[in-house]
C-alpha cells in the first residue's frame, strides 16, 4: 500500500550514482524513506530504483540537469507533490577531473564549477525555502579532499569543491538556528568503484585489507548526521580508510 503523501518524508538524492550516491538512497529507504534519486539520464538509475524495490523500500528516479535553476525548482516541486516533504536533501555530484593548469579550458574550468559548485547551491537553496517553512530538515553535501587542499593537476576541482564547502559552512551557519541540520562530509581516499578498479588496480587491490571506503560504511555515516540530537550536531565528518596517508 501506497503511504499518503502528507504522511511521507523524502530523502533526495542528487547524483546517485552506482556507489556512494546510491548507498546513501538505500540507506534511508530501509530506514522507511521514499527514495528519490536524481541522475542527468534516468534510465541509468533502474537499477538502483529496482534494487531499493527488492529490499521493500521506496524509491523514484528522476532525470534532472542540477546547473539549471529551472529545472531543478521544478524537480522539487513535482516531488513533493508526488511523494511528501523533502526531509534530507544530499547532494552528491562530485566532477573529479584531472588537468594541468597549463593545460586546463576556461569552457570545462567552468562546467567542473558548474557541476560541483553552482549546482549544490541550486538544489541546497530550493531545500531550505522548504525546509524553513516546516522548522526542520537536513541537508547534507559530499565534498573530498580537494575541498580542503588543492593538489597539483586538480585545480578546477579543488576550486569547485573549496566553494561548495564555504556554501555548507554559510548554509550551516545561517541554517542552524532555524532547526536545519547541514553537515559537510570530506571524503578522504578511493572508494569502491568500477572506476577505481579499472583506472587504479594497485589502490583497488587494497580493498582486501579494508584500504579503500566501502560506499555502504560512508552511507551509514550520512545516516548518522541525519539522525543526531540537534544539541550535538556536527557540522563536518572526514571520512578515510585507517592506512590512508594524511
Amino acid at each position: 500500500m501506497t503511504t499518503p503523501a502528507s504522511q511521507s518524508k523524502v530523502a533526495l538524492v542528487i547524483g546517485a550514482g552506482d556507489s556512494t550516491g546510491g548507498a546513501i538512497a538505500r540507506r534511508f529507504a530501509k530506514e522507511g524513506f521514499i527514495a528519490c534519486v536524481t541522475r542527468r539520464s534516468a534510465d541509468k538509475l533502474q537499477p538502483l530504483v529496482d534494487s531499493i524495490h527488492a529490499e521493500g523500500g521506496q524509491a523514484f528516479g528522476y532525470a534532472s540537469d542540477a546547473r539549471k535553476e529551472d529545472d531543478v525548482a521544478a524537480l522539487f516541486t513535482q516531488i513533493e507533490a508526488e511523494h511528501g516533504p523533502i526531509e534530507v536533501m544530499v547532494f552528491n555530484i562530485g566532477a573529479n577531473v584531472p588537468c594541468s593548469i597549463l593545460e586546463e579550458t576556461a569552457r570545462k574550468y567552468f562546467k567542473i564549477w558548474e557541476m560541483a559548485c553552482l549546482s549544490g547551491f541550486l538544489n541546497a537553496q530550493q531545500a531550505a525555502r522548504r525546509m524553513v517553512k516546516r522548522g526542520r530538515g537536513t541537508i547534507l553535501f559530499t565534498g573530498a579532499t580537494a575541498g580542503l587542499r588543492g593538489s597539483a593537476n586538480f585545480a578546477a576541482f579543488a576550486g569547485a569543491k573549496h566553494a561548495l564547502r564555504a556554501l555548507a559552512q554559510s548554509m550551516a551557519r545561517e541554517l542552524g538556528p532555524q532547526n536545519i541540520h547541514v553537515a559537510h562530509v570530506v571524503v578522504d581516499g578511493a572508494i569502491d568503484t568500477d572506476f577505481i578498479r579499472t583506472s587504479f588496480p594497485e589502490r583497488y587491490a587494497l580493498k582486501d585489507q579494508d584500504g579503500i571506503l566501502n560506499p555502504d560504511h560512508i552511507a551509514e555515516n550520512y545516516w548518522y548526521l541525519h539522525s543526531q540530537p540537534r544539541d550535538a550536531w556536527t557540522f563536518e565528518l572526514d571520512l578515510r580508510p585507517y592506512m590512508e596517508r594524511w
